[in-house]
């Protein structure tokens, strides 16, 4: 009996796993962490290191409008001190696609001019790490592939926005603590 039926079959498995695990040479942030903003997880200086791209246009990536990395013109591997924040911090980082003149924004996507999230960030993507992918097209295709950066002494959260129901029986119940107030004095 030929093990070629055999050996066939085990080549085009682990070509199919290799090509869905590795299609590119860069890390991803996982799916489902679309739209979690990045927070400073200690007082420890926070390190950013460029990790890769696919993409054709020509992009920088900003901190408060201050320029980190270039993804065309910044070495993969490339590190940069962005200094100490205190615990606690949302980092909100930008994207400027030279091509197009879009800007877009890590965390919730009423950021962003096309009203989608154009960021993963994924918490402990290695120890005290987060990876942060982003999409520079408006509008989609929402690979997330076109660049990826890591933050040191980060962590990611969702952002859980408080729902308008609760938010007005919260209002309700502080009212009723003022008239309380009021029918005392």
């Amino acid at each position: 009996m030929s093990s070629w039926p055999r050996f066939s079959a085990i080549a085009i498995l682990t070509l199919s796993i290799i090509s869905t695990t590795t299609i590119y040479a860069f890390p991803i942030a996982a799916p489902g962490t679309e739209g979690f903003v990045v927070i400073a997880d200690s007082s420890d200086s926070i390190t950013a290191t460029y990790q890769g791209n696919s993409a054709s246009y020509s992009n920088d990536l900003l901190l408060n409008g201050t320029f980190i990395f270039n993804n065309h013109a910044t070495p993969v591997g490339t590190s940069v001190s962005l200094g100490n924040f205190v615990p606690g911090t949302e980092l909100v980082f930008e994207l400027f696609v030279h091509n197009t003149g879009d800007h877009f924004f890590t965390g919730p996507a009423s950021r962003n001019p096309d009203s989608q999230l154009h960021a993963r960030a994924q918490a402990n993507w290695l120890p005290g790490t987060t990876l942060v992918s982003f999409e520079d097209l408006h509008g989609g295709p929402f690979a997330y592939n076109d660049l990826s950066f890591s933050f040191t002494n980060t962590t990611s959260i969702s952002p859980v926005p408080i729902p308008g129901t609760l938010m007005l029986m919260i209002v309700g119940i502080g009212l009723l603590g003022g008239i309380a107030q009021l029918r005392r004095a």
